[in-house]
């Protein structure tokens, strides 16, 4: 999948884990990404978006619930 959210911009975060004796080690934050498909002026455009971006799209209606 790819790593950016084609509509915020939201990618991948780097940081540690931290053990309990604090050793640090390399980490990953990545972003839940889901592709949706839209119907925009009768074409098909697929997405590729976080799942915060689908929530605020269904929040302000541009995103239906229906599949």
């Amino acid at each position: 999948m790819a790593s950016k959210c084609d509509l915020t911009g939201k990618g991948k975060q780097f940081g540690h884990n931290v053990s309990f004796s604090l050793r640090r080690t390399k980490r990953v934050f990545k972003p839940n990404l889901q592709k949706k498909t839209f119907v925009v002026d009768g074409q098909k455009v697929t997405m590729t978006l976080s799942t915060q971006a689908i929530r605020t799209l269904k929040k302000k209606g541009v995103l239906t619930a229906s599949k």
